[in-house]
């Protein structure tokens, strides 16, 4: 009996510190999260495109690939990228993908952009160009993606890069911490030569991500979770190798565009890709 009631007293001894971990985790999270906005300063409000820019809410509100489908006539482009000068018919709108070395930028892109007639890339040294024509609610709205590469070299095409996008993704390795930090630095960056993107935290290798161990995943999620916050960003945990929240990305992305309603569930739940906004 004596050595039962030990063992419950260690039992709850462990199971006090192990709370009391837990708590100091959580402090030591709020503060950190508190630095970072500090140090960013005032949140930036993305901007709007114009109501002469939404497409007519009279066709579905859904959003699909095509490069066959009538465009509207009263539709514009608002900035101009490669080929997109001779076709007045498309929306053409700009994104950038920033982030370090081997965070799965190309991939993530490759995987989104995909081998259809829709796809036109442009590459030079640091940069890489892709598009992809969508279709929304019977308009036509090509996306020109351009992602930097992460080495110091390709940080010169940052300027061209940021310039007139509609939204800018700050990607990261989940698996490295040491990329999740340098995102403060791309953010501060890009910054400087756009300051109304809609920013987008994405969190890559999500399948080698839930390999690690379950206390290592809270970490870095409540971390990611803490950046994205002083970001003003929407965070979402993404795999290009088995396509996990790549296409909402970009739903997501065109439906604060274009003001068309679109349900997105936040998921803060350990050990599934998180979205958090």
């Amino acid at each position: 009996m004596t050595q039962f009631t030990r063992k419950i007293v260690q039992f709850n001894l462990k199971r006090r510190i192990h709370r009391g971990v837990l708590i100091l985790r959580r402090c030591i999270g709020c503060f950190w999260e508190s630095i970072l906005i500090c140090s960013l300063g005032k949140p930036i409000r993305y901007r709007m495109l114009p109501h002469a820019m939404v497409p007519s809410p009279s066709s579905p509100a859904s959003v699909e690939s095509s490069s066959t489908s009538a465009p509207q006539p009263n539709v514009m482009p608002v900035c101009h990228t490669h080929h997109h000068h001779l076709d007045s018919d498309l929306v053409a709108l700009k994104i950038s993908l920033l982030g370090d070395c081997e965070t799965g930028k190309t991939s993530f892109l490759e995987k989104y952009v995909g081998n259809g007639n829709e796809q036109c890339g442009l590459q030079s040294e640091g940069l890489n160009l892709m598009d992809k024509t969508l279709l929304v609610r019977g308009a036509r709205i090509s996306y020109s993606i351009w992602e930097v590469a992460g080495d110091e070299k390709s940080q010169d095409h940052l300027p061209n890069a940021c310039k007139d996008s509609i939204a800018i993704l700050f990607m990261f390795d989940l698996t490295s911490r040491r990329t999740l930090k340098s995102v403060i630095n791309w953010y501060q960056q890009a910054r400087k030569y756009n300051q109304t993107a809609i920013p987008i935290l994405i969190g890559t290798k999500f399948d080698e991500f839930i390999q690690l161990p379950i206390d290592l995943q809270w970490t870095i999620a409540s971390q990611a979770r803490a950046y994205a916050k002083a970001l003003n960003a929407t965070l979402f945990f993404s795999s290009a190798t088995y396509n996990i929240n790549v296409n909402k990305i970009f739903k997501f992305i065109t439906a604060k565009l274009f003001d068309i309603p679109w349900a997105l569930e936040r998921n803060l739940t350990i050990g599934e890709p998180i979205i958090d906004f």
